[in-house]
């Protein structure tokens, strides 16, 4: 599929502090699924974004920062290389991230629509939040902060932000319940002690999203 027949550009835009251990070997296998999809052959190659005005993908050896604002040309099957980065980057991360990842649909004119002719004409993009980290408890973190800064944003808008101290609390009480069922059933599905073979086997869920 040419650049010009693709029916979305897709932005990937946010950062990841990795651990200070990661070298540029590491960071390029990691992000492989994006720059290979944009057809390049290195991450230097791929790094470059759609457009002119976007850093691109950039790595800071001495912050040990991953910076994204990228744009590629592309389809619904840039959702796997999105999950198969997210996998990786989990190895590499040293706390938990946000990846905001949006779907242009190149097809949709909002100028060229008749409202006459064309009331049913309605754009795809789509809008997806990834989430990375080194455990589920560094990614729920992340999950947690934003929920509560949403909220928080929306309700000061009628009260206090003093006044919403238990609101904050319910949302703390929610994420803790829905960590403790993870920790559960990652519990049940561990070998019993004794049973040979090394600990550890079963991987932890960690792309979350």
């Amino acid at each position: 599929m040419s650049d010009y027949n693709a029916p979305f550009e897709i932005h990937v835009h946010g950062q990841v502090q990795l651990r200070a251990d990661v070298d540029f070997a590491q960071l390029q296998d990691a992000l492989k699924p994006l720059w290979q999809y944009a057809g390049a052959r290195s991450l230097a190659d791929g790094a470059t974004s759609a457009y002119e005005e976007e850093p691109g993908i950039q790595f800071d050896p001495k912050e040990h920062l991953l910076q994204m604002c990228w744009t590629v040309r592309g389809d619904d099957d840039f959702r796997q290389s999105l999950d198969e980065m997210c996998m990786s980057l989990n190895e590499l991360a040293d706390q938990g991230a946000a990846i905001e990842v949006t779907f242009y649909d190149t097809e949709f004119d909002e100028e060229e629509i008749d409202d006459e002719e064309d009331d049913d004409a309605e754009s795809r993009d789509d809008f997806v939040m990834l989430f990375v980290g080194p455990t589920p408890a560094a990614i729920m973190q992340v999950q947690r902060d934003m929920l509560v800064q949403d909220v928080v944003n929306v309700m000061e808008r009628h009260f206090d932000a003093a006044e919403l101290g238990g609101v904050v609390a319910e949302i703390d009480k929610l994420f803790t319940q829905r960590f403790d069922a993870l920790v559960s059933s990652l519990d049940l599905g561990r070998r019993p002690r004794g049973a040979g073979g090394r600990g550890g086997g079963n991987r932890r869920p960690r792309h979350l999203h």
